[in-house]
This record gives structure tokens, C-alpha cells and sequence, in this order.
């Protein structure tokens, strides 16, 4: 009798202990697996799918993630894979998951005509700069209202405060401008912003949230310490 009681208790043990058939346990997901499907989720939350390139807001978030130490819940992008003709800069609220503005955006007169092909962090390039910035101080100076950026990158755009580079309003970067032109004008590598969206969007975004300006570049790919 004794002898079945322990007969039992060890099958049932042995039922629980050890899987059945080929049943296995479950893998746990790595970081960036995690990461992956979270942007993957925010993207569709936010209904972005042809709004914004998901690679570019992939690269984005990858940043925000790492970057955002102070916790700010915004983030623009700004998308110069393409052409000045299209609202191709973004500010979300990732918090909210709002879309708070889409808008166009100027690029560096030397950095291309309709396209910014070329990048550049060298004072008096007059061209833009590719990566993550963050937002810092406004002023009021030649250009109107203006926003201070610092990049973030060492030599892909950490020079940005010293060639001031800045955001501001420009007349050149609007529809007009776009139907006279066929492209909107050029900043000295700045991404200049319509007129009329010039402060709202400065206050919005002003005193430490992160903007990303993509391009599918390999260069800065190759350099950047970020992604």
C-alpha cells in the first residue's frame, strides 16, 4: 500500500516537474525585441502609417527612448529623405499619442534644391545637420522669434550653438513661396518654419525635447553613437 502511495506521488511530481509532449518555456524577449514592438504599438496607436516614414520614426523613438532623460513626453522629426514640397516635420505628443503638428520645413541652401542631399556640421557650411538635438533657450534676433538647439552628436552636429543654428520663422518657407518656386527657399542651415507656426510650435516644443532630423544617410549611420 505504502509502495502505490509513493508510486503515485512520484508520477504526479514528474507531471508537474517536467513539460509534456514538446511543449518548452516560454523565451523571454531581449530589450530590443521589446523596443521593437513598442514602437512597433505606438506607431500603429498613433495611426502614423503614411503620415510619417516608419523608419524614420523608428530611428526617432530608438533615441527618444535613449535620450530623453528629463522625461519630456514630445518629439519632432524631421524627415529630409523628402522634398521641401511636402510637410516633412512632425511633433508628437507620445504621452497623448497626438500628432500636436505637421508642417513644412526649410533646409541649408547648400544642402540641395528641393532635397537636402548633403550634410554638413562645419561652421559656414551652410548646410543642415543630421541627428538628435535638444531643444534649449528662445530669443528674439535677426530672424524673429528663435529657438536655440544643442546637438547631441559628437561631429555630426555639436556645433550647432556655435554656427547658430536655430529654428526660426522664415517668408521664404511657405505654399506661396512653393507654387512660385517649385521648392521652398533656404535657410544658412537652419530648419526654418512658416511664419505663422513659427511661436506656437517654439512654445510648444522649447526648453528640452528632443528633435531628430532623418535622412537615409550610411555616413551617419557609421557615425552616430545613438542607434
Amino acid at each position: 500500500m505504502r509502495t502505490t502511495i509513493f508510486s503515485i506521488a512520484f508520477i504526479l511530481l514528474s507531471a508537474l516537474t517536467f513539460p509534456i509532449g514538446n511543449a518548452s518555456p516560454k523565451k523571454s524577449l531581449s530589450m530590443s525585441e521589446r523596443l521593437v514592438n513598442e514602437t512597433e504599438l505606438i506607431y500603429e496607436q498613433m495611426n502614423l502609417k503614411g503620415l510619417i516614414d516608419f523608419n524614420a520614426f523608428e530611428a526617432a523613438y530608438v533615441g527618444y527612448k535613449k535620450l530623453n532623460n528629463n522625461k519630456n513626453n514630445l518629439l519632432t522629426i524631421i524627415d529630409f529623405n523628402l522634398p521641401s514640397t511636402e510637410k516633412r516635420m512632425y511633433v508628437l505628443d507620445l504621452s497623448k499619442k497626438e500628432v500636436l503638428y505637421v508642417t513644412h520645413v526649410a533646409h541649408g541652401r547648400n544642402s540641395g534644391g528641393n532635397y537636402a542631399t548633403s550634410f554638413s556640421n562645419k561652421n559656414g557650411s551652410y548646410q543642415s545637420s543630421l541627428g538628435f538635438y535638444r531643444t534649449a533657450e528662445t530669443y528674439n534676433g535677426g530672424n524673429g522669434y528663435s529657438l536655440r538647439l544643442d546637438g547631441l552628436e559628437k561631429g555630426i552636429n555639436d556645433l550647432a550653438r556655435p554656427r547658430a543654428v536655430v529654428i526660426h520663422g522664415a517668408d521664404y518657407c511657405n505654399e506661396n513661396f512653393i507654387k512660385s518656386t517649385g521648392r521652398l527657399g533656404r535657410s544658412f542651415g537652419c530648419p526654418a518654419l512658416p511664419q505663422e507656426l513659427n511661436k506656437p510650435i517654439i512654445n510648444t516644443i522649447k526648453d528640452g525635447s528632443l528633435i531628430f532630423i532623418y535622412a537615409d544617410k550610411p555616413e551617419y549611420y557609421a557615425m552616430t553613437k545613438v542607434l
